[in-house]
């Protein structure tokens, strides 16, 4: 075999081997240094006994359950906080809903929508207004205004024919009924063979009733009257 054998002397110059050598003299240096600091200045773990390290170790998991289960009842508590928060908001939101919606019905706030127009001319009674407004209702009319009176369960129609007035308003010749609803089931409702337009016709042979469906959106007026009862209270 040819080639050259290095002397123990090249080995240990070799950068590779020397760096190899400080780090296994800087490993012992720490492990002596450790064991003779150890029994003077020691921790206080290390004069525990088994028993003592034993107990120590139970404690700390028994102080990390009752953590853990501290953690879980806040969180559950946090959870049943968003849930209550969350119902609560959704509740008063019906509850605002529902009292626009009654205040709407009973006339104590205006209201706009899509429905009818009914323009009447000529002689006509108040009993036939009051018949063209029931048919209103009962064909599922919201909210009905005649002239700019709004019409709620106390609005009455009295005077004789030419001459009428509602809640003490006096119509005029021609005058104007709106109802909020849908268009064609008004109208459908009001002008059916036999309905309440050709029973105004038959009774009232001078009144002229035309009927048109509106899409645009008619607002109409609040009760001026006092809707609040005076003799009747809530019964809880």
């Amino acid at each position: 075999m040819t080639g050259r054998r290095l002397s123990s002397g090249s080995a240990i110059r070799d950068p590779r081997s020397q760096l190899a050598l400080a780090l296994v003299a800087g490993i012992l240096g720490f492990l002596v240094v450790g064991q003779l600091n150890g029994p003077s200045g020691g921790s206080a773990l290390q004069s525990k006994s088994a028993q003592d390290l034993t107990t120590l170790v139970a404690n700390l998991n028994a102080q990390n359950d009752d953590l853990r289960a501290e953690i879980s009842d806040l969180q559950k508590q946090r959870d049943e906080l968003r849930a209550d928060r969350a119902g609560g908001a959704t509740s008063l939101d019906q509850i605002q809903t529902d009292l626009a919606r009654i205040r709407a019905w009973s006339g104590l706030d205006p209201v706009a929508g899509k429905g009818v127009r009914i323009t009447i001319s000529g002689e006509v009674g108040a009993a036939s207004i009051d018949d063209l407004l029931n048919e209103l209702r009962n064909a599922g009319a919201e909210a009905i205004a005649v002239e700019d009176v709004r019409v709620v369960a106390r609005t009455t129609v009295g005077g004789v024919p030419g001459s009428l007035d509602v809640d003490g308003l006096l119509l005029r010749d021609p005058f104007t009924i709106r109802a909020i609803g849908k268009p064609e089931v008004l109208v459908g409702s009001l002008t059916r063979v036999g309905g309440i337009i050709a029973q105004i016709g038959a009774t009232n042979p001078s009144a002229i009733v035309d009927v048109k469906p509106t899409d645009k959106l008619m607002t109409l007026p609040a009760s001026s009257r006092d809707l609040v009862p005076q003799h009747g209270r809530p019964v809880s």
